[in-house]
């Protein structure tokens, strides 16, 4: 099976693909943490126990990915194969997407309610506020939008340009 995930999605996207088995528990340990104190239900420290091991588990499967066989074609998200603006535009996918995360994470852990009394109230600063994290999220989703698109042409290109060779 990883044999496979590594000839679709080569050595670096499956790598990528793959952290996602210790970065959900730590993001879980993170939001849990947050809460813990306030509501005294969330148990951080398993989800941090269980981020660790599989951030362990990461890791040894990292050093074993070196010595699986790939068979030799253009794969999207192989670092070596990639352009520098491939590189780029994806450099700027990831920074819109954690951009756009940790807006999301920071929403999911706090209490609207006074923000939302404070605009009710016809209260400045907290409207300005409310305006200024929708211009956030926006931005995050344009340039979620603009920057894949763009890798999306980077990679098109360096496609045409290895089957003219």
């Amino acid at each position: 099976m990883i044999t496979r995930l590594v000839d679709r999605f080569g050595r670096t996207g499956f790598a990528a693909l793959s952290s996602l088995i210790w970065a959900l528990p730590m993001a879980a340990w993170a939001g849990s943490a947050d809460l813990s104190p306030i509501d005294k239900t969330a148990y951080p420290w398993v989800a941090l126990a269980i981020g660790l091991v599989m951030l362990v588990v990461w890791v040894v499967l990292l050093t074993r990915l070196g010595r699986v066989a790939v068979t030799p074609r253009q794969r999207r998200f192989d670092l070596q194969q990639m352009s520098q603006s491939e590189k780029r535009w994806t450099l700027a996918f990831a920074a819109f997407v954690t951009g756009l995360i940790a807006w999301l994470n920071g929403a999911a852990t706090v209490d609207w309610a006074p923000l939302g009394a404070a605009i009710g109230a016809g209260k400045v600063g907290p409207t300005l506020l409310a305006i200024a994290l929708a211009v956030f999220v926006l931005a995050m989703a344009a340039g979620i939008t603009w920057s894949w698109r763009s890798e999306s042409a980077a990679y098109r290109q360096r496609l045409n340009q290895t089957s003219r060779a």
